[in-house]
């Protein structure tokens, strides 16, 4: 007869994620969101990733129309498990539902817990930085790009020039290579600009955004580091971060 037994561990169990559980809320086409959060994110910090349906083309119509879809995508992350933030990984969506639309829906299934999404995380970063005058670059269509300056502007922004690569595919987005985000960086930003932001979670802007800063001798925030950077404050993490980007280390 088979002998059947329960044993216990030998050791304390270990605590996974001890300086945060980050819930990430991304695009179900996004081919980059996960690999460039683990690049930035510091150890001890760990994303735990759900996905919500999107539509391509990337209009902001279809961006709308993911929204649905937020609260339960946010349901579906570790349930039962309280997680330390919740970050919807979309700028142009955030654009399109708005920045408390979308704390509304992911509240709906986890209340209570901070929410951060790319237009609030860099808008903290501009406030840190002290940026009242961008330059933006952009995947997106001249369409987009129009929505994209005018929530900036709605803010107090001063849009000095906003530039495109014209795509509306997210999953091709990805596909733009980083020495081309740094070269075409260094051709739109404005020399007037206080900082140069470049926006959409499917750029690898992080492989690359302290080579545009060292050219440009100003600030560079990107959707996912200022993403990474406010819900660390969300979640009281001291410890310094390098390698990405001015916004970890004060101003250049």
């Amino acid at each position: 007869m088979t002998s059947i037994e329960t044993i216990k561990p030998k050791h304390p169990l270990d605590e996974l994620a001890p300086s945060g559980k980050i819930g990430v809320i991304a695009l179900a086409t996004d081919f980059n969101i996960e690999q460039d959060l683990r690049r930035i994110y510091p150890q001890g910090v760990e994303i735990f990733t759900n996905r919500v349906r999107n539509i391509n083309p990337l209009t902001i119509e279809n961006l709308r129309s993911m929204a649905p879809g937020i609260s339960a995508a946010a349901d579906a992350i570790l349930p039962g498990t309280d997680l330390n933030a919740i970050i919807y990984a979309c700028t142009s969506g955030t654009v399109a539902i708005g920045s408390e639309r979308i704390t509304e829906l992911i509240h709906q299934s986890r209340p209570g817990v901070p929410v951060s999404n790319p237009l609030t995380a860099a808008f903290a970063a501009f406030k840190k930085l002290g940026a009242k005058r961008l330059s933006i670059l952009t995947p997106y269509t001249e369409a987009v790009n129009q929505e994209v300056a005018m929530q900036f502007e709605n803010n107090e922004y001063e849009i000095l020039n906003i530039a495109g690569f014209g795509f509306e595919d997210d999953t091709a987005m990805t596909f733009i290579s980083p020495q081309s985000i740094a070269d075409a960086a260094l051709e739109i930003c404005d020399p007037d600009a206080d900082i140069l932001f470049v926006s959409c979670t499917a750029l690898r802007v992080s492989l690359v955004i302290e080579q545009i800063e060292q050219r440009l001798c100003k600030p560079v925030v990107s959707s996912n580091q200022a993403l990474v950077w406010h819900s660390l404050q969300l979640v009281n993490y001291l410890a310094p971060v390098t390698g990405f980007g001015s916004l970890f280390k004060g101003i250049i």
